[in-house]
């Protein structure tokens, strides 16, 4: 865990994909100390004329955006954690996107861990077998 689900802007761009998927997951590991082995990256493009802000489309606005959701087991980070990760999130694909309109969201979704898992089991079995 964590599931990531990056939405971007603009034409589908698969070496543009590899390389966010990198940088997230860099992020993911370096910020919220999550293990870079279990986590899911998925990205998405999404035409400009299809995004809007305000009621108009990015293409309109000569702006890129970006939407990252982040589920993540509840409790494990703190709101300082959670902070830096939102501020360094938008810097990064600042950098490497260029142009952000400033209304591109990072949301973190917290899960109760005895409500989600992986290879059939929850996150909570998991962290309960792992201490004995």
């Amino acid at each position: 865990m964590p599931i990531i689900n990056l939405q971007i802007s603009g034409k589908e761009n698969p070496d543009l994909a590899k390389e966010l998927v990198k940088v997230i997951s860099d992020l993911t590991e370096d910020i919220l100390n999550k293990k870079r082995e279990v986590t899911v990256v998925t990205v998405s493009f999404i035409s400009d004329d299809l995004w809007f802000v305000n009621s108009k489309s990015l293409a309109e606005l000569k702006t890129k955006s970006f939407h990252l959701h982040i589920k993540i087991s509840d409790s494990t980070n703190l709101k300082d954690d959670k902070a830096k990760y939102i501020e360094a999130v938008h810097h990064s694909l600042t950098a490497t996107l260029g142009d952000i309109h400033p209304v591109s969201y990072t949301a973190i979704q917290e899960m109760k861990a005895d409500a989600y898992g992986y290879d059939g089991l929850t996150i909570e079995y998991k962290y309960v077998n792992n201490k004995r």
